[in-house]
């Protein structure tokens, strides 16, 4: 653990910084958009150029690495996110704000594929379920810190953009001086859309719908606890709290999904997850601590949705497609991501922020619905199930993260992340070349 330390510390600071400054720019836009009553259509619309420029970013990313190298596309990419951050403060103007967040977006993404696939790298093959389970640690804490922020008298206001810009900028410290920089290039993972429209389509729509309530979740609960008439600090308490406990939820969830029947846990998960919603779709209002609980609860559930998806996708698909399949799950997480905040922002304003959390409800009955019958029509894997690898969902701007994992485009990266062989990897690549030739 302390060899794992000392050789990634420098990744991990950089990490912890990143996604804490990511994690306060999103509160801090969404909680001043609606303390200034601007509508929730703009609000959401605001929140999903951010996740419309993280998918696009994950192209962009790659040719951008592959052209200037790891290091120089990490500092540039944050320098132009420390600028994106202090023009909020310049300027009202709504337009300019959804310009700046998808630019931030599309930085934010390469940022992640430069310290994923650094980390993917440089790991050894029997420390790398510890190095990624660092990498968790530090982004949900990163992401967690961001809210409590909001909790200080320094939070308040525009001095929250300093604190981001400050945190954007210094995350530049510990990569730049790290000296562990021959990292491999990077090549893309082929889509198989067709394919996996035939194969899997309950996983994918299963997958569009996670994203649509994660994206939802990060772009518009600050909305929920305003309109609810939380304080600054009550808001900024709520969000640290539900999304630590999307780290809570990974330990136990990757216990479970190695020895229970993952369509049954997902039954299971989805359900819960709409019980501990219901509450709070109710119009009444509870007390803070009583909402604080059951949104826990509900965001426990919630982060560990996609992780099963992903992992069920895995089991049903032979090796040699894996790597298109986590770009495709990629592409419908985002998609879902985008849709999620612009579909809930729009109805919050007239009918209450109780509609978020019956979003959150319907979300989990069709996952729980769809989960209880499983697929007829996909190809079975050979291989044994693939184990729990416990993933943060930062492709919310917030992550997101977890959402994007950017290094699902590499694909001996992304076999590796998957634990599968690396002669599966070798098999894909060579397929597809001969695919490709004439």
């Amino acid at each position: 653990m302390k060899k794992v330390l000392g050789a990634f510390l420098p990744l991990y600071t950089t990490t912890l910084l990143m996604l804490l400054g990511s994690g306060l720019l999103t509160t801090y836009v969404s909680l001043r958009l609606a303390h200034q009553q601007v509508s929730g259509a703009v609000i959401g619309a605001i929140i999903a150029a951010n996740y419309i420029g993280l998918v696009i970013g994950g192209k962009v990313g790659h040719n951008l690495i592959a052209r200037v190298g790891h290091i120089r596309a990490y500092v540039s990419c944050a320098g132009i996110i420390t600028a994106s951050v202090l023009g909020h403060g310049l300027t009202d103007f709504l337009p300019m704000w959804i310009f700046l967040r998808l630019i931030i977006g599309l930085c934010m993404m390469c940022q992640y594929m430069v310290l994923e696939s650094w980390l993917n790298d440089q790991a050894e093959p029997g420390q790398r379920g510890m190095i990624f389970g660092f990498y968790m640690v530090a982004t949900y804490l990163g992401l967690s810190a961001g809210q409590i922020i909001l909790m200080t008298q320094i939070g308040s206001g525009s001095s929250s953009l300093l604190i981001v810009a400050l945190c954007f900028a210094l995350c530049l410290v510990p990569i730049a001086l790290t000296t562990r920089t021959n990292v491999q290039p990077m090549s893309p993972a082929p889509m198989e859309l067709g394919y996996f429209f035939k194969a899997i389509p309950k996983i994918l729509f299963m997958t569009l719908v996670i994203g649509m309530a994660v994206g939802a979740f990060y772009g518009m609960a600050p909305v929920y606890t305003s309109l609810l008439g939380f304080s600054t600090q009550q808001s900024g308490l709520f969000m640290g709290i539900t999304i630590f406990a999307g780290l809570v939820s990974q330990f136990p969830l990757s216990w479970l999904s190695d020895r229970v029947d993952r369509h049954r846990l997902l039954f299971f998960t989805g359900l819960l997850y709409a019980l501990a919603a219901l509450p709070l779709t109710l119009p009444a209002h509870f007390h803070y601590m009583t909402v604080v609980c059951a949104a826990f609860i509900a965001s426990m559930m919630q982060f560990s949705l996609y992780p099963l998806v992903v992992a069920m996708a895995n089991d049903s698909i032979v090796p040699e497609r894996r790597v298109s399949l986590t770009a495709c799950l990629l592409m419908a997480f985002g998609v879902g991501a985008c849709i999620g905040p612009l579909a809930i922002g729009a109805i919050m304003q007239p009918l209450g922020g109780n509609m978020l959390y019956l979003f959150f409800c319907l979300c989990g009955v069709v996952i729980a619905g769809m989960s209880w019958y499983r697929s007829t029509t996909h190809q079975e894997s050979s291989e044994p199930p693939v184990p729990h690898v416990p993933m943060p969902d930062t492709m919310a701007s917030s992550p997101l993260a977890a959402a994007l994992n950017p290094t699902n485009t590499e694909e001996e990266i992304q076999a590796v992340m998957i634990n599968t062989d690396e002669n599966s990897a070798e098999t894909a690549h060579a397929e597809d070349n001969e695919q490709q030739a004439p």
